[in-house]
């Protein structure tokens, strides 16, 4: 579960290196949500990572939530929150256990506004102009473009899960 997640923030970061490489920053709304997207993930990734709730776990819990407690007026009433309590301990597990479940669907959902916007501005390219006039169908071309991408990274995560 974890190997998946390294892999998949590899994707997420080339993706935002591309991004940021074509000026796609300049289409306001994909770009924001994408940002949005990232955080989200970061903050599944986070949550995930205090559930086998070792030393380390444990630990990191403890540091990031206080974070919270930097935001003036309500910091420490938003790490009690966080927290179920006075402390890190098990009402926080089962809190980030539940937002481990839950984020994903966030996640799902946000992806599907930030295609919402891709769609409607249009994909980017590498010389930043409008390429209408030489556009090629999606399927198949795309299509076994994507099933390739997908065969070329699910490889390596599947020989490292299953041998």
């Amino acid at each position: 579960h974890a190997n998946g997640a390294s892999f998949f923030f590899i994707c997420i970061f080339l993706h935002i290196g591309r991004g940021l490489y074509y000026g796609s920053y300049l289409y306001k709304e994909t770009w924001n949500t994408g940002v949005i997207l990232l955080l989200t993930l970061m903050a599944t990734a986070f949550v995930g990572y205090v559930l086998p709730w070792g030393q380390m776990s444990f630990w990191g819990a403890t540091v990031i939530t206080n974070l919270f407690s930097a935001i003036p007026y309500i910091g420490q009433t938003l790490v009690e929150w966080a927290w179920g309590g006075f402390s890190v301990d098990n009402p926080t597990l089962t809190r980030f256990f539940a937002l481990h479940f839950l984020l994903p669907f966030a996640i799902a959902g946000i992806t599907t506004i930030h295609l919402m916007f891709l769609h409607e501005s249009g994909s980017n390219n590498p010389l930043g102009i409008s390429s209408n006039s030489d556009k090629i169908p999606f399927h198949p071309y795309y299509s076994l473009k994507d099933i390739l991408g997908l065969a070329f990274m699910l490889t390596p995560l599947l020989t490292l899960a299953l041998f």
